[in-house]
């Protein structure tokens, strides 16, 4: 049986499905640009650590950006003590460096802010976990906090875990 509402209805279904075909694309697109900026600027953070490069290192973060130590006491703030720190580091023309060898990146529905994981390596001082979040702000990526974390394997746990305990009490005892 002819029924003339349906023949109406599926233009209107197929301008539907293409028009979110092409939603779903754009935003796929802009998440792989948005992801692309992030790493970016986190690789950028790393290698201007690597370089003594206070200015690239300092604009990676906003300006009231946070970066958390691996000691319980290391929390740096912008701009007033992460500043004054990677000056007094990057002043004799020496930084620190820390190659990323995996990294996970997650944004808000409204692609203006991401949180990541990665796991960098020192070949001095071994593997690390950064995590942390960026924000887009007028286009432009920046660091608003980074963690550092020191990675234990958990055969190694128990050892850590004395030390760890006996350097606190020692500090504690001062």
């Amino acid at each position: 049986m002819f029924n003339p509402l349906r023949k109406s209805v599926i233009p209107f279904m197929l301008a539907a499905l293409l028009c979110c075909s092409f939603s779903v694309l754009a935003a796929n697109k802009n998440a792989g640009e948005a992801t692309e900026a992030v790493n970016h600027v986190l690789d950028g953070l790393h290698d201007a650590a690597s370089q003594a490069n206070l200015d690239k290192y300092l604009g990676s973060f906003t300006d009231t950006g946070v970066f958390m130590g691996t000691d319980d006491w290391e929390r740096w703030s912008r701009p007033e003590t992460l500043d004054r720190y990677v000056a007094e580091r990057f002043a004799g023309g020496t930084g620190w460096t820390y190659k990323s060898v995996e990294r996970n990146i997650n944004f808000s529905a409204e692609q203006n802010i991401a949180w990541f994981d990665e796991i960098t390596v020192s070949k001095k001082w071994g593997r690390f976990r950064g995590t942390g979040v960026l924000i887009n702000d007028n286009g432009q990526w920046k660091i608003a906090h980074y963690a550092m974390s020191v990675l234990v394997p958990n055969e190694a746990w128990e050892k850590v875990a004395e030390i760890n305990i006996k350097t606190f009490a020692e500090r504690a005892d001062k």
